[in-house]
C-alpha cells in the first residue's frame, strides 16, 4: 500500500448503537495497546485527534439500566454527522483516516465521509465489511432495534429510515460495491435484503471452501478493476471469540489469527485501501487486553508490518521477533 502522507486517528467513543455497554471505551483501549506507537514504528506519520463524543446527559432517576432509545438514537446521529464532517476534512487534506470505535453504528459517519469525498472526484467507493453480521437491517426488519445493525442499510439507501437520518452529512454507496466478509449470523429479513440488492456476502462457509486468499483476492480484484477507494470496516466480532473475546455480539467460528493477519497483509499489498474503521472492541468484556492487542497487531499488518519485509531493516526485524506466534 502506498505510504499515506499521514494517518489521522479519530476516536468515536460511543456504545449507543449497541445493546451491550462498554465499547465506548474501545478507542482508549486501542491507544493503551500501543496503536500509535505501532504505526510510528513502521515509520508512518501519525496525528491523534482524540475522541468525538456527546456530552454526558444529566443523571436520570429512570430505573432503566440504560438510556432511553430516543436518546441513544440522537447520540448515534449527532456523532454520525460529526464523524462524517471530521473524516471528510481528513480526506480532503490528503491524509488517511483511521476511525476508532465505538459500536458499528459509527460507520454511518465514517463511510459517509468517504462517499462525500469521492463523489466530486468521480471515484467509486468499495466497502469491505469484515464482520460476523451483515448490519443491513432497517428499523422495520431489525429484531432488536439496535442501530449498530443498520448502518449498511442506511448507507445503501434502504427505505424505512425517517427524516432524522437525513442531512448533508449522509453519503451514499452502491450495494453492489459492498463486500461483507466473514459473516455467520444474518437475520432472516436482512438476508432477503442483501440478496435482493446484490450485496456480495462472503460468509465463513465460502471462506472455508475457497480459502481466505482466494476469497479476499476476489474482493481486491473487484475494487481494483474500477479504480475504487477501498474503505475497510473491521469489526472485532469477525474474529473467532477464542482469540478475541472483547466484543458484545460474539459468534463462534470466526476468522483465525493467521487468516486475519493474511487478510490485512493482502490489503496492504493491494495498495487501494484509503480509510479504515476498527469497531466494537469492548474492553469491559476483554481478557487482559487480549483483543485490543490483537486488533493493534492487525492494523499494523494492514500498514505494512510483515514477518520479512521487502527490505528488512533493524526496526522490521525487531517487530517480527515481537509478533505473537
Amino acid at each position: 500500500m502506498p505510504r499515506p502522507k499521514r494517518i489521522d486517528l479519530i476516536g468515536i467513543a460511543t456504545a449507543s448503537g449497541a445493546s451491550v455497554r462498554g465499547c465506548g471505551m474501545g478507542p482508549e483501549a486501542l491507544r493503551v495497546a500501543g496503536l500509535a506507537e505501532a504505526l510510528i514504528d513502521l515509520e508512518h506519520s501519525v496525528a491523534d485527534h482524540g475522541d468525538l463524543r456527546r456530552p454526558q446527559p444529566d443523571i436520570s432517576t429512570n430505573p432503566s439500566s440504560w438510556r432511553l432509545p430516543d436518546e441513544r438514537k440522537a447520540d448515534v446521529l449527532e456523532l454520525a454527522e460529526s464523524v462524517s464532517n471530521a473524516g471528510y476534512d481528513i480526506l480532503k487534506a490528503g491524509h488517511f483516516p483511521l476511525f476508532l470505535g465505538g459500536d458499528h453504528s459509527v460507520a454511518m459517519g465514517t463511510v459517509s465521509a468517504v462517499a462525500r469525498h469521492c463523489l466530486p472526484l468521480q471515484k467509486p467507493v468499495h466497502v469491505l465489511w469484515i464482520d460476523a453480521h451483515a448490519d443491513y437491517n432497517t428499523p422495520e426488519t431489525s429484531p432488536s432495534g439496535n442501530l449498530h445493525g443498520m448502518p449498511l442499510a442506511l448507507l445503501c439507501g434502504e427505505p424505512g429510515f425517517n427524516e432524522a437520518f437525513r442531512g448533508e452529512w449522509l453519503g451514499r454507496i452502491d450495494p453492489g460495491n459492498v463486500s461483507i466478509f466473514g459473516a455467520r449470523s444474518i437475520d432472516r429479513d436482512e438476508r432477503r435484503l442483501v440478496q435482493a440488492r446484490g450485496v456480495d456476502v462472503i460468509d465463513m462457509r465460502k471462506i472455508d471452501q475457497l480459502g481466505v486468499v482466494a476469497a479476499m483476492q476476489k474482493v481486491i480484484d473487484k475494487a481494483k478493476a474500477v479504480g475504487a477507494h477501498l474503505h475497510v470496516s473491521f469489526d472485532v466480532d469477525s474474529l473467532d471469540p477464542a482469540i478475541a473475546p472483547g466484543g458484545g455480539t460474539l459468534v463462534p467460528g470466526g476468522l483465525s489469527y493467521r487468516e486475519a493477519h493474511l487478510i490485512m497483509e493482502m490489503l496492504h499489498d493491494s495498495g487501494i485501501v484509503g480509510s479504515l474503521d476498527v469497531v466494537e472492541l469492548n474492553p469491559f468484556l476483554d481478557h487482559g487486553g487480549k483483543s485490543a492487542t490483537l486488533m493493534v497487531d492487525l492494523v499494523a499488518s494492514l500498514f505494512g508490518r510483515s514477518i520479512m519485509g521487502e527490505e528488512p531493516g533493524p526496526v522490521e526485524f525487531l517487530l517480527a521477533e515481537n509478533e505473537a506466534p
